[in-house]
C-alpha cells in the first residue's frame, strides 16, 4: 500500500514542476525538420514548392508550441524567435552538406551521399547538433539538450549543443564519442570512435568558464584518444594517435602516439611505438 504522505510528495512535485513540453514533442519537431531538410528522412516527399512551404510552416508552428509550453526555455525575448531560427535553415543545411562531403572524402567505405544521410550515425549526430546549437545561440534552453540527448541515444555520440564545430567535420564510426560544452573545433577535422574532448574536474562556480579543449583546423584524432582541459589546444594539422591521453597543448603539425610496453618470453621489456 502506497502511503498518503508519499502521494502528497508526488502531488507537490507535479504541482511545483516548471512548465515544460514532453521530450516526444521536441523529438517530433526535430524529425519533421530533418525530413524537410533532407528528403532521405521523409516518408512523403514533396514535389512542389507549395508542399515544402506548408511543411516548413508546420515545423514553425511546432516550434512555437514547444516554446510556449516551456516557461524557462528562453533567456531572450520570445517574439520572433522561431522566425529567427528558420532564417538560419539555409546555413544549417549548407553546413551539413559540407559535413557530408567530409565524411564521403574521409571514409573509403562510403558509396554515396544518400548512404551517408540515411545510415551514418555521425551525420545524424551532426544534424542534431547543428540544429540544437543554433537554438542555443538564440537563447533557447533545455530544448537543445533534448535534441542532443535524443541523438546521443540513437547514435552513441554525445555532443553538447554548446560545442562550436567548424565546417567539413567528419565523424568516422562514432560510437562513444564525447564532445563537451565549451569545446571549439575548427574546420576539416576528423575524429574516430571513442574520442573524448572533455573537461578536467572544476568547481561548480567555474561551470561557465572554458573547460574543454580547442581543436584547430585539419586535425585527425584516432579512436580512444582523450583530450581534456580548457587550456588544451591541439595545433593545426596535428595527428593524435589512438588511446593517447592529453591534458597539455601540442603545437601545429604534431604527431602524438601511444607507446606500449610488453614483456617477452625471456622477461625483457620491449617498447612498441605505433607510427
Amino acid at each position: 500500500m502506497i502511503s498518503q504522505d508519499f502521494i502528497k510528495v508526488l502531488a507537490a512535485a507535479h504541482r511545483d514542476a516548471s512548465k515544460c513540453p514532453p521530450p516526444e514533442m521536441v523529438i517530433t519537431f526535430f524529425e519533421h525538420l530533418l525530413s524537410i531538410l533532407f528528403p532521405e528522412f521523409s516518408r512523403n516527399r514533396q514535389s512542389d514548392e507549395a508542399g515544402i512551404q506548408q511543411i516548413l510552416q508546420k515545423c514553425k508552428t511546432e516550434l512555437r508550441t514547444i516554446l510556449d509550453q516551456n516557461e524557462e526555455c528562453v533567456e531572450s525575448d520570445r517574439s520572433g524567435l522561431e522566425d529567427a531560427f528558420f532564417e538560419q535553415l539555409p546555413s544549417i543545411r549548407t553546413a551539413l552538406l559540407k559535413d557530408i562531403e567530409a565524411i564521403f572524402a574521409g571514409d573509403p567505405a562510403a558509396r554515396s551521399n544518400g548512404e551517408i544521410i540515411r545510415t551514418y550515425p555521425g551525420f545524424y549526430a551532426m544534424a542534431a547538433h547543428r540544429i540544437a546549437h543554433e537554438l542555443l545561440k538564440l537563447g533557447v534552453n533545455l530544448i537543445p539538450r533534448i535534441i542532443s540527448e535524443h541523438a546521443h541515444k540513437q547514435t552513441g555520440i554525445d555532443i553538447h549543443p554548446g560545442a562550436e564545430i567548424g565546417d567539413h567535420f567528419c565523424i568516422d564510426h562514432g560510437t562513444g564519442i564525447v564532445i563537451g560544452e565549451t569545446t571549439k573545433i575548427g574546420s576539416h577535422v576528423k575524429i574516430y570512435q571513442g574520442v573524448t574532448l572533455g573537461g578536467l574536474s572544476v568547481n561548480k562556480e567555474d561551470a561557465k568558464k572554458k573547460r574543454h579543449p580547442t581543436i584547430e583546423d585539419n586535425v585527425v584524432i584516432y579512436s580512444g584518444a582523450t583530450i581534456l582541459g580548457g587550456n588544451t589546444t591541439i595545433g593545426e594539422g596535428s595527428i593524435i594517435g589512438g588511446n593517447v591521453w592529453l591534458t597539455k597543448s601540442v603545437p601545429p603539425n604534431s604527431k602524438i602516439y601511444y607507446q606500449a610496453k610488453m614483456t617477452n618470453s625471456e622477461g625483457e621489456t620491449d617498447t612498441i611505438t605505433y607510427k
